[in-house]
């Protein structure tokens, strides 16, 4: 099998391929990501997805190489990761008893080929008390997630609904990429002895 480079320090995507048992390395990225104001987020996710893996495939000619990135999405204007507080609460106030978009592009460069693609989850969120967005804020989760929660911890407690791909929402809609290394030649490990 070719090497398999993961070009994302996203401890979440990281536990959701060896959860699937690849054998895979990490190396991060460390472009300057640059986002065009024009595109969708559906589109920018695509873009910045792709900046990552060609940055490392330019140094690892021979794997494959995986980049992923995902943004939140409230009437198509993509929300980021808060820097403090108060940008916590107003994002989370913003998206209480509303339905928001995720978004993850994802994007496999090996040699000249590439391929790129995007999920969209929708999620609904229950309505929250000021209480609620406090108590959650105040646990330290929002500080390193896109729209301020994190589906797979604490952030649950907030989510009424999703429609689509879970693993979308975590960071890497898992199945379309297993179907898409694939064609990289990056099979999926169903050897019997792994499965647990």
């Amino acid at each position: 099998m070719k090497p398999f480079i993961l070009a994302s320090g996203s401890p979440r995507r990281k536990q959701l391929l060896e959860q699937v048992h690849y054998t895979f390395q990490v190396v991060t990225s460390s472009i300057d990501e640059q986002i065009d104001p024009t595109l969708t987020p559906e589109q920018t996710v695509q873009q910045l997805a792709l900046q990552k893996a060609k940055d490392i495939a330019i140094q690892y000619p021979d794997a494959v190489v995986l980049g992923a990135d995902t943004v939140v999405a409230y009437e198509d204007h993509i929300l980021g990761k808060p820097s403090e507080q108060m940008e916590a609460k107003e994002m989370l106030s913003m998206l209480a008893g509303k339905a928001h978009n995720v978004f993850t592009g994802v994007a496999l460069v090996f040699n000249q080929e590439f391929e790129t693609f995007a999920e969209r989850t929708s999620v609904q969120f229950w309505p929250l008390t000021e209480e609620e967005i406090n108590a959650y804020v105040e646990s330290g989760e929002p500080f390193d997630k896109a729209g301020s929660y994190g589906i797979q911890g604490f952030g649950s407690y907030l989510v009424k609904e999703i429609k689509g791909d879970y693993f979308n929402v975590v960071g890497l809609p898992l199945a379309r990429t297993m179907r898409a290394l694939e064609k990289f030649g990056v099979n999926v490990p169903f050897e019997k002895n792994r499965i647990s």
